[in-house]
């Protein structure tokens, strides 16, 4: 275990009172089924009562708790409202990161956690990194990840989710980035924030936050995004296919599954890159990944060269061949306009008979029924034959049991499964890969 601070640091650090031993702690979490030994347990009031977990969470090893009541545990450190002391918390431990050390904050409407995921393997061929996990990408999971970030860390990657107004200037606010990259901005979210401009206006606080020693990563085939760079205290660093960015990707070829191969031009030299992750639009994500290596002076080559052994994290384009020869492409984590249009670009570059996409609903969007029928425009476009789900914006009549509907299937067929986080169709995607 390593110990990264005390019982009375995090005393110190929120203001609370430290009931019981002064115990050693290494790292948080607010799940106690996802607790490990040594963590701190943050008793978190949400849709459900973090105090009602204390006992579980104790038993699978956390040395102390924090909480806003009196409990059942050994050492305890009590708060006015645990929420709020999370944060602080995290602020107090980004101050005790190494000097040397630089933080990568990502966010996006889409590819943030592709990003992230490219950026881990780009950065660690040549640094020692670290990264939220999954999603942990709000006031929980940002704080849990500065808490569980090791010493001798060299590059922190935060990835930075959005669902209103100041959230991100929030979140940058506690883990203070070097470098700030925004990915795309589209229709997601635009339910809370009046619209796709409001949506920019959101994610560009990653921007104004840098300091004028820091640098702004900016997606140059983006308008919106690329508008930002007027925001930018300090340097900026742009990438994708314009004949402006910094880092220029070209000449892009994909194999059977769709994983792209291209070339990359840069200010620290001429790549070829091939990714293991479908799509075409990973080529932007990856262009990011290697920006940010050039920007904060780690070894691009090695970077380039690294890209080849990505895996996204799960239900991101996350390919399986089903016993009967499909290939089932589970994209169902989230889903927003944007991202729908991407994922069915991919499946429509396969190599395959038939194409088939089973959608469930968007969430969150200013204008639902607009959103859902421009998806169902471009899978037909695509060839793609459409399965919907829970919904009936497609302009399709939803289908109960997905499976019946699509029948029998094999080599030859893809099937892309794609929707909003709530209608939780990765179900629907392990039961096709295992028929």
């Amino acid at each position: 275990m390593t110990v990264r601070f005390r019982a009375s640091d995090v005393a110190a650090a929120t203001g609370g009172r430290l009931v019981g031993p002064d115990v050693e702690l290494a790292g948080a979490a607010f799940d106690s089924r996802s607790l490990r030994p040594g963590e701190l347990f943050v008793a978190l009031v949400a849709d459900r009562d973090g105090h009602d977990f204390v006992d579980a969470a104790v038993a699978a090893g956390a040395p102390a708790v924090l909480v806003d009541r009196p409990a059942p545990a050994p050492t305890a450190i009590e708060v006015p409202d645990t929420g709020v002391a999370l944060l602080d918390l995290a602020r107090w431990a980004r101050g005790r990161l190494d000097r040397a050390a630089r933080v990568v904050g990502v966010t996006g409407s889409v590819g943030k956690t592709s990003t992230k995921d490219l950026l881990v393997v780009a950065l660690g061929a040549s640094r020692r990194v670290a990264a939220n996990p999954a999603s942990f990408n709000n006031d929980q999971g940002v704080p849990v990840t500065i808490l569980g970030t090791d010493d001798g860390t060299e590059v922190l990657v935060v990835e930075m989710g959005m669902r209103g107004f100041g959230e991100i200037a929030r979140l940058c606010e506690i883990a203070r980035p070097d470098v700030g990259v925004v990915t795309t901005v589209g229709h997601a979210h635009t339910e809370r924030v009046g619209g796709i401009d409001g949506v920019a206006r959101a994610k560009s606080e990653i921007v104004t936050s840098l300091g004028l020693d820091g640098v702004a990563v900016l997606n140059a085939d983006d308008d919106r995004v690329a508008a930002m760079a007027t925001r930018a205290p300090g340097a900026v660093v742009t990438y994708g296919t314009s004949v402006d960015a910094v880092v220029r990707f070209s000449a892009v070829e994909v194999d059977d599954l769709a994983r792209p191969r291209f070339r990359v031009e840069s200010p620290w030299g001429r790549f070829e890159v091939a990714l293991s992750v479908s799509g075409v639009h990973m080529a932007t994500n990856a262009a990011a990944a290697l920006a940010v290596t050039g920007a904060i002076g780690a070894d691009v080559a090695a970077a380039a060269e690294a890209l080849a052994t990505v895996e996204m994290s799960a239900m991101r384009m996350e390919i399986r061949q089903a016993p009967s020869g499909a290939v089932i492409v589970n994209d169902a984590y989230n889903a927003n306009p944007t991202s729908m249009r991407a994922a069915l670009e991919a499946v429509a570059r396969m190599r395959a008979d038939r194409r088939i996409a089973v959608l469930g609903p968007m969430a969150e969007l200013d204008d639902p029924d607009a959103a859902h029928r421009e998806v169902a425009v471009v899978a037909r476009e695509l060839g793609i034959e459409v399965v919907a789900l829970g919904t009936a914006a497609y302009g399709i009549e939803p289908v109960d049991d997905p499976i019946a509907a699509i029948g029998d299937l094999g080599p030859g067929d893809v099937v892309l499964v794609k929707a909003s986080r709530v209608a939780r169709l990765e179900r629907v995607a392990s039961d096709l890969a295992a028929r």
